[in-house]
């Protein structure tokens, strides 16, 4: 039987006729790697999802890698990284918007960006469901960039972008600050929580996709902090940072964005090259387990600076 696929709300699609448990032939493998590159964002429902399984499907796409810190992941299944709510580390991850406590909730990134070498994708399960909230948002950084005017696509072919990380959400350059206040757990500074303190990262503002070779745009709001040498391309630094500020303006828009709600027996899967991703966080008090899995990236997209 082939694969059912049906659109998304604006970007992805959900693909039905598919049992994680089943046999995959390798017509389906290919299958499932073809929708994977066309389409980016890939959700399966009604799944009879385990650790286990979980684990054999991610492996159709690639080697997985593995969470550096050991305490987010799973004892007996270190290929997994339990994403928490409700739990020891919430005070980690809470924050305040326009007054309302929130726990989880993050801007819109790319999972490993600031390393020049982000995963190539990831699959997330649901374990246990929130009551409330805790959606899962995804965007189509190619569908962006096609929506992109001519002008500004020639431009920014030209273009390198810099990422700083940087564990305050405060100091980042260009995430929605309006009613944010920070909780008094959040982290002040990468060794705070065991990170080191990663260089700048650099990219093209047209990153081409190594696979399908799509382009997508290079413009993520987390960590995001300037244009390599405008003035080489005619920009002053008033006019770099406008254009930054109007292509993530660009990115927030809805039409790019598949935000998932979930249900017991979801399974999601995205390519981290192509697709950002953002969690719009619980209330405090309120249980949600997600399950992850994580596909290792094989190449650099981006470049790390030193010493410039």
């Amino acid at each position: 039987m082939s694969l059912i696929v049906t659109p998304l709300n604006n970007v992805g699609v959900e693909v039905s006729g598919f049992d994680i448990n089943g046999p995959y032939s390798e017509a389906l493998q290919a299958e499932l790697k073809a929708l994977w590159y066309e389409h980016a964002i890939l959700l399966f429902r009604d799944q009879q999802i385990t650790p286990e399984s979980q684990i054999r499907f991610s492996r159709l796409f690639g080697k997985l890698e593995m969470h550096p810190l050991k305490v987010t992941t799973s004892d007996q299944y270190p290929e997994l990284f339990v994403l928490e709510n409700n739990g020891a580390k919430d005070r980690f991850s809470t924050a305040f918007y326009h007054g309302e406590e929130i726990v989880g909730r993050l801007d819109w990134h790319i999972d490993l960006h600031y390393t020049g070498r982000p995963n190539h994708g990831a699959v997330l399960t649901a374990v246990e469901v929130a009551r409330e909230d805790g959606m899962t948002g995804f965007g189509d950084l190619a569908k962006a960039f096609d929506a992109l005017d001519d002008e500004t696509k020639t431009l920014l072919e030209k273009l390198e972008v810099a990422y700083s990380f940087s564990m305050q959400r405060r100091h980042m350059r260009y995430v929605d600050l309006d009613g944010y206040v920070p909780g008094p757990g959040l982290p002040k500074k990468p060794a705070d929580i065991g990170f080191p303190d990663f260089a700048d990262a650099v990219y093209p503002a047209v990153v081409t996709h190594p696979v399908s070779g799509r382009k997508v745009l290079g413009v993520v709001e987390q960590f995001l902090d300037r244009i390599i040498t405008p003035q080489r391309f005619g920009l002053c630094n008033d006019e770099a940072i406008e254009l930054l500020e109007r292509l993530i303006a660009h990115t927030r828009k809805p039409e790019f964005h598949y935000f998932h709600q979930w249900r017991q027996g979801d399974m999601v899967l995205w390519d981290n090259w192509r697709a950002m991703h953002c969690a719009t966080g619980t209330k405090p008090g309120v249980r949600r387990v997600i399950n992850r899995t994580t596909i290792e990236g094989d190449r650099m997209l981006g470049r790390v600076l030193s010493g410039e």
